[in-house]
């Protein structure tokens, strides 16, 4: 059973920074992809960024030059640091692993931005 477990959230002023964590049950290595989705109260969930096994990484719009998403192989887990956080930002923020064809989340992280 792959488990995925967040942390890392909480409440932080406009322009401050915050770093989520992501713990998985099993060797990140197994995964395809992982990412970190959040959703805001009425709206969609939505990719905020992702990173492929071998390295590569995505971005939304929204969140490019403020927000970097990296792993630890060692640790099993997957990181993103929020920088210049900006209200918007408010959401529940959730963990994410793709594996062939097979998709889990995590519980999800609470993260609010003050203005």
């Amino acid at each position: 059973q792959v488990q995925l477990v967040e942390s890392g959230g909480g409440l932080v002023q406009a322009g401050g920074s915050l770093r989520l964590s992501c713990a998985a049950s099993i060797n990140i290595f197994s995964f395809n992809v992982m990412g970190w989705y959040r959703q805001a109260p009425g709206k969609q969930r939505e990719l905020v960024a992702a990173i492929a096994s071998g390295g590569g990484t995505d971005y939304a719009d929204s969140v490019k030059g403020r927000f970097t998403i990296s792993r630890d192989n060692a640790m099993n887990t997957v990181y993103l640091q929020m920088d210049s956080l900006k209200p918007e930002d408010t959401a529940v923020y959730y963990c994410n692993a793709f594996i062939t064809n097979r998709s889990y989340w995590g519980q999800g992280t609470q993260v609010t931005v003050s203005s």
